[in-house]
Parts: C-alpha cells; sequence; structure tokens
C-alpha cells in the first residue's frame, strides 16, 4: 500500500488537499501503528521516494506563506494538510534516525521559522501549534544533526557587535541562540496557561526535551532556565481552582522537571507532600492513564 499511495503523493500538488490530506494520514499511520520489522522497511520506502520528500518539502513551506486566518480555533483543510505534514515529517526524522535509514534527499528547513511559529502564534490553530512542536522536539531529540534535515535560517552570521560572553554562549547552544531560548520558553509558558489538555501536554514535552537539549549543551544554562522565578508563578496559575489539581498530569509532569534539575526555589517540600498526600487518598486504579504515568515519574524522580 505503501508504494502506491507515497506515489500517489508524489505527484501532487501542495495544493491538493482532498487528495494528499488522507494520503499523508495512510502514511503516518503506517509508519506507527506496524511492527518494528515492518515499520524500518515503510521508512526506507518514504525515503527512497524523492517526489514525496520534495512534495513534503513544498507542503511545510507553505506554513510561513498563508496568512493567519481570522479565528485562531477554526482548522481549515489546508491548516489540517500542514498539521499532517509536519507530524509525517516529525516520524520520519525519528524513525530515519532510529533505523540508520539511507536518505535519497533532504529537507531543507529554516529554524529560525520553526521557532518563530511558535514564539509568535499568529493565531495558528492549536493543533498546528502542535504538530510544529512536535517536529521541533524531534530536531532537539536528534542534536538538530538529522541526515534527513539541512537547517537554514542559524543567525550564523549574527553581528559580532555582541559582548563576548553572549558570542561563547551561543557557540555553545548552537543552532540555537540565547535570546531564541528564552522567547521560546516565555512562550511556552504563556500557551500552557490556555489549559487546554493537547496544547499542555505538547508544551510540556517541548520543555522537556528543549531543558535535556540545554544540559548536555550547556548545564549552567539548562539550570538557569529551568530555575526561572517565572515558573513558578505558572504552577499557581495552573493549580488556580479544582480539587486534586496537583495531580493534573501536566503539573506532575512539571514538578518532575524542576525536580529533576534542582530547581529549589520552583518546588518546595511543600508542594512535595502535598502531592504524596493526594496521591495516598487517590483511587490510583481509577487515575486516567496520562495521570498515572506522570505520577510514577514523578515519584521515580522524588
Amino acid at each position: 500500500l505503501l508504494f502506491p499511495v507515497s506515489n500517489l503523493c508524489g505527484k501532487c500538488r501542495p495544493r491538493d488537499t482532498d487528495l494528499l490530506q488522507p494520503s499523508f494520514n495512510i502514511l503516518y499511520w503506517s509508519l506507527h501503528q506496524t511492527t518494528p520489522c515492518s515499520q524500518q522497511r515503510a521508512v526506507a520506502v518514504l525515503l527512497s521516494n524523492v517526489s514525496l520528500l520534495e512534495l513534503l518539502q513544498k507542503v511545510l513551506e507553505c506554513t510561513w506563506l498563508r496568512s493567519p486566518p481570522s479565528e485562531p480555533a477554526c482548522l481549515s483543510s489546508d491548516d489540517a494538510l500542514l498539521c499532517s505534514g509536519w507530524l509525517l515529517v516529525a516520524s520520519l526524522l525519528l524513525y530515519q534516525h532510529r533505523y540508520n535509514t539511507e536518505v535519497h534527499q533532504t529537507l531543507s528547513i529554516d529554524l529560525t521559522e520553526v521557532l518563530n511559529s511558535v514564539i509568535f502564534r499568529k493565531k495558528k490553530p492549536i493543533l498546528l501549534l502542535v504538530s510544529i512542536m512536535q517536529f521541533l522536539r524531534a530536531m532537539l531529540r536528534q542534536n538538530f544533526s538529522s541526515s534527513l534535515l539541512v537547517i537554514v535560517g542559524q543567525n550564523t552570521a549574527q553581528d559580532a557587535t555582541q559582548p563576548q560572553p553572549s558570542s561563547l554562549q551561543d557557540a555553545a547552544l548552537h543552532p540555537l541562540a540565547m535570546q531564541q531560548i528564552f522567547s521560546l520558553v516565555v512562550s511556552l509558558q504563556n500557551l500552557l496557561v490556555h489549559k487546554d489538555l493537547l496544547l499542555s501536554q505538547a508544551v510540556v514535552a517541548c520543555l522537556e526535551t528543549l531543558v535535556e537539549y540545554l544540559y548536555v549543551k550547556n548545564q549552567d544554562v539548562a539550570l538557569h532556565v529551568a530555575s526561572q522565578p517565572w515558573h513558578r508563578f505558572l504552577l499557581f496559575t495552573l493549580l488556580n481552582g479544582g480539587q486534586k489539581s496537583l495531580l493534573q498530569p501536566e503539573v506532575l509532569r512539571l514538578m518532575t522537571l524542576f525536580l529533576r534539575y534542582q530547581s529549589s526555589n520552583i518546588i518546595s517540600q511543600k508542594e512535595i507532600s502535598q502531592i504524596l498526600q493526594e496521591a495516598a487518598e487517590a483511587n490510583l486504579a481509577q487515575l486516567p492513564e496520562a495521570t498515572s504515568r506522570a505520577l510514577h515519574l514523578f515519584l521515580s524522580q522524588v
């Protein structure tokens, strides 16, 4: 099935949304809902299709070319296609790295545009933001070094008027810059306040991956980002109202993140005790799967 569907995609134009949308979904499903042996073959089939990868390149570029919709909650057919495109490319990144699959055609991604799409939301639908963050996580996890991607827009020619310490820090964090990192963190914090479940899960996962990336590159920067005082205000906002609110999955995962990087100014012994107390009083068998998983990670970190 992958051969005819991927070949059909390669013959389409980015505007053929009615045909491409279900086709991309079939390709995405084929990568995720199959055995590891078949998964490796599926990745090889898709990455050997140059026409498909060229089409994906054109589809992703439409993200920056389209004007924002008047209503951010409305997901148009064009936005839905962009979501499928970003998710498919993120999956290809993940599995190409896992199986070290040969790449016949690279994708050129403007990193500045990817970051700005999250930093400056511009009325993007939530599902499109989530899809782009999935792609950003995939790039971070691979240290921006995938053989499938060529990263452009790295601001490598930033003027030499910056102070020397900043230049050294940016060099250590390359291809990200300190200003981009802090702008991204603030934007992710603001998105969390929306209290949308799907968006919250994606934002927390992106924060986790970002801090992990920073910790490998520069531990001081990672600890500085994780201990920002604004995080504590963010927790207060998320905990505003609702019983057992400490057992929200996004709150538990944030607490785990702060514990992991020893941000004692963000989470105190009092909050840890409150979570343990609520967990002791809860009916664990009735907790949602996401909450159970987050609670397990939190307790393991404690």
